[in-house]
Formats: structure tokens, C-alpha cells, sequence
């Protein structure tokens, strides 16, 4: 129960400890300053007040409860900011000033609570996190950003974080070290750990790149997600680079290659139907494949004045995520695209939700002789896409905002103005659309 006093000109919430929080709030009642002289204020301040109160007591318990438990020392933190202190650690503290260690003494003094006198004192210890769990933990902290994966996403999510995780510690000796001993050091001792592997093995820099990168960005949320005031930077200018390696781009596939040899008859008669499909809608559309396979079944929008593909961020059955908010756009279908979708009206569930559609075609077309050459893979169509876009319109901002880029940072300046509308699109796209072949109608 929770009601309402008035000291002097103050109006105060007075409530009643619940039984379950009498350990932790060390007495029977709290009263707590609405910081308000009207009564009518006070009522409307008093549920989030008592909401506010009943969730300090529930941090309070934790502390009580599971002192070691990372929950804990967020619950310290969380207490602390509640009355107006940062959460130091009492090692910091012993070098602070005077003023400021009083101030807290007094403050926990009021509430009467050794939960309290913990958070602001700074006696709850930082979690003993370890590197074999620290993938884990972030996955936890990254749940309302990972929202929208799908499982196949996640894992393509976890597990190069896992692959960077397990590197570490290979590279020191295989110690599962705590979380807080990975520094400048350890990290150095991870990159030389790759240097020799790369120089045995004969393997790609890129790789040990995305094993610093994962480790610096889950340190980086781990830290946050406790509000470390100064943070480390273990991985901050490791990065191994190859001065002699030529910058590599995907090969696009010659407009003529796409006709003469993907558009002849028999030429997908040894694959399925769906993977054939798929090819001829990003050829069309310059889709990502992921963003044609992974179409939930209500994506494909054939009833509609200008038939497209809506492409947005997924929840439910069919979550998915796209690459970011620029590529939230619709793809007007024309030509072989609009053929296609046709006959595939729900979707691709042979590869939904999958990542072997990339791995299928590319062998497929390599076996039969259907691409340019050995250096070339079906990612090439998005980009004789783009060419095609882009020598019809001559610019790029538009070509971009086609392709689902961001068109701020093709202009490096804010946009203005309304964004390209879907008949805008369809007019330039059948601009360039290539011929329908009879038999893929």
C-alpha cells in the first residue's frame, strides 16, 4: 500500500514494505519527497514513484541474494544513479575526494539499507566474467538489437564472435582468462597468434581483421552494458594489412554473358526451379540473395498497380533482418523478375531462413560452364545491376538509393525532399530491362 503525507509544504509517498523486501529495505516503511506542494501533482507522480521504489528494492535483492552475479553490479550502478551518484568501485573511492565519499555515507545512511550502503560505497564487485563467456553475455545484451534475426542470422551472428573468442584464447596458451585481464597485451598476443598462422597457412588477413574487430566490439558492449566510466581499448590500432594486395571487388557478369548463356533454353534444366528463380529476380531487381531468399510470404506484392518486392525488417514466423534502414525500400518486378515471382507467389521456402542458395547456384553454374570465369560468382549480378542503373541515369545517389545504400552518405551531406516513389522506380527500371526470352515467361 502506498499513499500520500504532507510535510511542512512537501508531499511525500508513504508506503509499506512489502514482506518479501523487509531483509533488504532494513525497516517497515519508506517515505519518499514527490518534490511537490500540489496535491493534485503528487497523485499523478505517486504510481511511477512506487514503481520506481518496488524496482530499487528489487535491485536491492539481488544484490543481497547474488552479490557475485553480474545482475548485481548493475543493480549497484542502477541504485547509485538513482541518487545522483555514479557507480565508483571502492578501490577508486579511496582516492576520492573527502566531499564526495561523505557525501555518499550520508546518503546511504537515510535508506538504512546495507544493499544501499553497498551500491554507494562501492562494494559490489565487478562481474567475474570469462572469455568462454563472454560471447554469451553479449548475445544477452544484444537481444532487443538482434530482435529481427532470424536463427540462421543469429548464427551467422554468434559464430565468428565464438571463432574470435576461442582464437584469444588459443592465443594465450589456452587460458580462459577473465574478461577484465584482456588488454593491449593479450591483444598483441592475438595478433601475433594470426601473423604465424597466416604465414604457415597462407591465410587471408581479412580473417584475423574480423577476429579483432568481433573481440573490440563485444568488449566494447560488454563494458557499456555495465558502465564501466573508463573503459579499456585492448584492440584500439590492431589490424594486420597487406600493403602489396590489390583492393578486390566482385566481377560483374557481361549483360551479353546474362543473354547468350542464362537466358538460353535448357541452361537451368539441372537446377530447381527456386534457385533459378531467385538468379532471375536479382538480375532484374539487384536484390541481395539474402533479401530474395529470405522473402516471408506476404513480401511479394503481385495485386498492386506496380508489382514489387517489399523489403522491411521481419518479425513473427518469418522474422528476418536486413542489412540496415537504407535497404528498407520496395523493388518494382519487371521482365524475367516479374515472371518469376509469379511463379513463386508465397516465396522461396527451399531457402528460407538458409544460407546454402549461394553456394548451390555458384557450383551449379560453374560446373556448367555458365560463368565468365573462375573468378566470377552470381554477387556479380547486383553489381551489372547497378552499372546498368547507373549508365542510364548518370548518377549515383540514385543508383544507390535503387541498390537499398544510403543516400546521405553518397552525397555526404543530409537529404531533402521525398524519396524515390515506387512508379519512379518501375519507369527506370524497365528503362533498362533486358528482353524476355519465350520460355521464361
Amino acid at each position: 500500500m502506498a499513499g500520500l503525507i504532507k510535510r511542512g509544504n512537501t508531499w511525500h509517498l508513504r508506503m509499506r514494505v512489502p514482506k518479501r523486501y523487509l531483509d533488504v529495505a532494513g525497516r517497515q516503511e519508506i517515505h519518499r519527497s514527490l518534490e511537490t506542494d500540489s496535491e493534485r501533482r503528487a497523485r499523478e507522480l505517486l504510481p511511477d514513484v512506487k514503481a520506481k521504489l518496488l524496482a530499487e528494492l528489487d535491485e536491492m535483492t539481488v544484490i543481497k541474494d547474488r552479490p557475485d552475479d553480474a545482475d548485481a553490479y548493475r543493480a549497484a550502478q542502477k541504485i547509485a544513479q538513482a541518487r545522483g551518484f555514479a557507480y565508483r568501485p571502492l578501490s577508486d573511492l579511496l582516492d576520492a575526494p573527502l566531499d564526495d565519499v561523505l557525501e555518499r555515507v550520508e546518503a546511504s545512511s537515510v535508506d538504512r539499507s546495507a544493499a544501499t550502503a553497498k551500491a554507494l560505497l562501492g562494494a559490489v564487485d565487478e562481474p567475474a566474467l570469462r572469455l568462454s563467456g563472454l560471447v554469451d553475455e553479449v548475445e544477452r545484451i544484444a537481444g532487443h538489437d538482434n530482435r529481427f534475426k532470424s536463427e540462421n542470422q543469429l548464427r551467422l551472428w554468434r559464430n565468428p564472435r565464438k571463432r574470435a573468442a576461442t582464437n584469444l584464447q588459443a592465443a594465450l596458451g589456452g587460458r580462459d582468462v577473465l574478461v577484465t585481464e584482456i588488454d593491449h597485451a593479450a591483444a598483441l598476443k592475438h595478433k601475433a597468434w594470426w601473423q604465424r598462422k597466416i604465414a604457415s597457412e597462407s591465410l587471408s588477413m581479412e580473417s584475423a581483421n574480423k577476429d579483432f574487430a568481433n573481440m573490440a566490439g563485444m568488449l566494447r558492449r560488454y563494458y557499456e552494458s555495465i558502465a564501466q566510466p573508463d573503459p579499456p581499448h585492448p584492440y584500439h590500432r590492431v589490424s594486420l594489412k597487406d600493403w602489396h594486395k590489390a583492393e578486390s571487388r566482385k566481377l560483374e557478369i557481361p549483360v551479353d554473358w546474362i543473354a547468350e548463356k542464362w537466358f538460353a533454353p535448357g541452361a537451368f534444366d539441372g537446377t530447381n526451379a527456386e534457385a533459378r528463380d531467385i538468379l532471375l529476380i536479382s538480375i532484374e531487381t539487384g536484390c541481395r540473395q539474402s533479401e530474395i531468399c529470405d522473402l516471408p510470404p506476404d513480401a511479394i506484392v503481385l495485386d498492386h498497380a506496380v508489382p514489387h518486392l517489399r523489403l522491411s525488417f521481419e518479425e513473427g514466423e518469418n522474422r528476418r533482418e536486413i542489412k540496415n534502414t537504407s535497404s528498407v525500400r520496395l523493388v518494382p518486378l519487371v521482365g524475367v523478375a516479374l515472371a518469376a515471382a509469379k511463379r513463386h507467389p508465397d516465396g522461396f521456402p527451399r531457402y528460407r531462413g538458409k544460407s546454402s542458395y549461394s553456394a548451390t547456384m555458384n557450383q551449379y553454374l560453374r560446373s556448367n560452364g555458365l560463368l565468365p570465369s573462375s573468378e566470377h560468382t552470381i554477387g556479380g549480378v547486383r553489381h551489372t545491376w547497378e552499372s546498368r542503373i547507373l549508365a542510364e541515369t548518370k548518377r549515383m545517389d540514385v543508383s544507390g538509393e535503387m541498390m537499398g545504400h544510403s543516400v546521405k552518405v553518397i552525397r555526404g551531406r543530409p537529404v531533402y525532399g521525398d524519396a524515390m516513389g515506387l512508379a519512379r522506380r518501375q519507369v527506370l527500371v524497365q528503362s533498362v530491362m533486358l528482353p524476355v526470352p519465350m520460355h521464361l515467361a
